[in-house]
């Protein structure tokens, strides 16, 4: 007995996930991609990780950058998923029409995105038929501030103007309401609800069940 293709994603897609746009700059141009297979790796240092398909024509971008920015999409933002999700034109030759900034690595940053964090690769490994890229935290930003790993770092940052802050390793940005985040179950596009809300489980059980 083998476990089915169909199946497997049928399985994985019970579990719910945030969308994002994963976006590099390298020699020959800008690259993005949708991806969902992304998550936190390490508070000490900060790392991440994203699973990039093998036949990804974003693929050797990110390779010959070792750089990548991850924008995580607002539920306005589908449009750019769907989009950075084909194989059109408008993604290979007009970048999805995205307006975008810098931060640290030179990566896109999406205009109104719910957050980005943008990276250096210091790690691949093979994943079947996926690349797993595993990367160091340069800078992040979220609903009114950005923190950058290298005071440096600012100086040759094009983040909006509204970004641009006083502090060495963050910058105070303008302050807003949070939006939604896009989300992503049983292959479908979703929206959260705002009616149902409770706090979290207490620091220390959270790390039990981790």
């Amino acid at each position: 007995m083998t476990i089915e293709t169909d199946f497997f994603r049928q399985v994985m897609g019970q579990f719910a996930t945030g969308v994002t746009v994963v976006t590099t700059r390298s020699k020959d141009g800008l690259a993005g991609l949708t991806v969902n297979s992304f998550t936190s790796v390490s508070l000490e240092p900060p790392l991440v990780l994203i699973c990039v398909d093998l036949n990804s024509t974003a693929l050797p971008f990110i390779r010959e950058s070792g750089k990548f920015a991850v924008n995580i999409l607002t539920s306005e933002q589908e449009h750019l998923s769907r989009c950075f999700a084909t194989t059109s034109s408008e993604r290979y030759e007009h970048f999805c029409n995205a307006s975008f900034h810098f931060a640290s690595t030179g990566s896109p940053i999406l205009d109104g995105a719910l957050a980005f964090i943008d990276s250096r690769i210091i790690a691949e490994y093979p994943g079947g038929d996926h690349i797993i890229f595993l990367g160091s935290v340069e800078a992040m930003g979220t609903n009114g501030y950005a923190a950058f790993a290298h005071e440096e770092d600012l100086e040759q940052s094009n983040l909006t103007e509204e970004m641009n802050g006083n502090a060495s390793h963050g910058n105070k940005l303008k302050h807003k309401e949070p939006e939604s985040p896009l989300v992503y179950y049983r292959g479908k596009y979703r929206h959260l609800t705002h009616g149902y809300q409770r706090p979290s489980l207490a620091s220390y059980v959270a790390r039990d069940v981790e």
